[in-house]
């Protein structure tokens, strides 16, 4: 089977089921930047060094779940495939927030602002981070015109808070000292 289709060719993508959407249109930017962020977290597992391996299972579910995310996003609601997709759910929404209570557990306080930085592995968790958040905001604008799951919305906005806590964790579990912002002024 080859990789191209040309069914793209004029602009047109199908959604989850089948219906035939522009390719500018918010829900395919939404789930097309869910998977640029899903690589970006690829990237960051992939640079993730043996002294932190017990976080691969972690990023392997994060990797999954936007996966899930990306299909949520791109699936009508009461479409025919619905019943197919697995939609985010509350519990989804809630093992990040018991996964960043369990790390955050283990770093020291935030008293000034992290620059995006450290280990390159912490820094592509930044970046994931912050591709997480256009993600987010484009989900948000998404929803001002049709209906968006609202845990996807939570999700995507609790996402970004685990890697940015992931990205402090892997600085502090290798020693790394985070760069810290400091105003011009001090």
């Amino acid at each position: 089977m080859a990789i191209y289709t040309r069914t793209g060719d004029e602009g047109l993508t199908a959604l989850v089921g089948g219906e035939r959407v522009k390719k500018s249109t918010l829900r395919v930017s939404a789930y097309g930047t869910v998977d640029e962020a899903n690589s970006a977290l690829g990237l960051a597992r992939g640079l993730l060094p043996e002294a932190v391996a017990e976080l691969d299972p972690l990023f392997d579910r994060l990797q999954r779940a936007l996966f899930e995310l990306g299909s949520d996003l791109a699936t009508l609601k009461n479409s025919p495939a619905e019943r197919y997709v697995e939609r985010i759910r509350e519990e989804d929404v809630a093992a990040l927030e018991a996964e960043i209570d369990r790390l955050e557990a283990e770093l020291p306080p935030l008293k000034l602002f992290v620059l995006p930085g450290g280990h390159p592995a912490a820094g592509a968790l930044h970046l994931a981070r912050t591709v997480v958040r256009r993600a987010e905001r484009e989900a948000v604008a998404l929803a001002e015109h049709e209906w968006v799951n609202p845990e996807a919305l939570k999700f995507l906005n609790r996402l970004s808070d685990l890697l940015f806590v992931l990205a402090r964790y892997v600085n502090h579990r290798l020693g790394v000292e985070e760069p810290i912002w400091r105003s011009r002024r001090q």
